[in-house]
């Protein structure tokens, strides 16, 4: 079983996301994990105040170091081979390649979902973490890129999906996929099937799949 561990502000972000499809399956058949811990419950401040002022100026606050540490710890243990992730927009890009050896290599991993302007920079040196980036862009905190990686790294875990065919690294995929009725009638015009989907022929199938695909990239 895979075990994320989200250090997040808002853990109810992630909750209706995790409760449905896919991935609330594979967490019911106990094929990942998914754990989160607020910085605000491992604050030593009797508020739960966990973001202070930048150092040095600047816009917004800053998530303090300690709080996120704790939580961490908390979340860690003495856990070995635990992977460290710190979502950040300078980080490395994270693809399938990514997703699949996280899969693959690891039981347990940890995000850091940063908040406001940030986390303090000497929460990625002590845990030394990875960063990661789920694209070019800025989001205004990193739930939603942490349900990204928990999505697309719980794909490649054995018996999340139901047949292996259905990853599309596996299989000739096309932008274009149909289903019934094989006519459509929309606003007086006729949208049909491809007659090639419907010939079963296999091999020219697979062919003009690839010719989509290949007029994608």
């Amino acid at each position: 079983m895979l075990h994320f561990h989200v250090i997040t502000l808002f853990p109810e972000a992630l909750k209706s996301y995790l409760e449905s499809s896919i991935v609330a399956r594979a967490i019911e058949n106990k094929r990942i994990k998914v754990s989160c811990y607020n910085p605000r419950d491992f604050s030593a401040n009797k508020h739960h105040k966990v973001d202070d002022k930048p150092y040095g100026g600047g816009p917004g606050m800053v998530l303090e170091a300690l709080p996120v540490l704790r939580a961490a710890t908390r979340a860690i243990g003495k856990k070995k081979g635990v992977k460290k992730i710190f979502l950040s927009p300078r980080g490395l890009a994270f693809n399938s390649v990514y997703a699949k050896r996280l899969a693959r290599r690891h039981k347990d991993v940890l995000i850091v979902a940063g908040h406001y302007e940030g986390v303090d920079a000497r929460v990625e040196k002590i845990l030394k973490t990875e960063a990661v980036s789920v694209g070019p862009y800025v989001l205004t905190g990193g739930e939603l890129a942490a349900l990204v990686i928990v999505d697309a790294t719980s794909r490649f875990v054995k018996g999340v999906l139901g047949k292996e065919s259905s990853l599309e690294n596996g299989r000739v995929a096309s932008r274009d996929v149909y289903t019934r009725p094989e006519s459509l009638t929309w606003k007086k015009r006729n949208f049909r099937v491809p007659k090639v989907l419907l010939s079963g022929h296999h091999k020219k199938i697979e062919e003009w799949k690839r010719k989509l695909t290949d007029v994608d990239m």
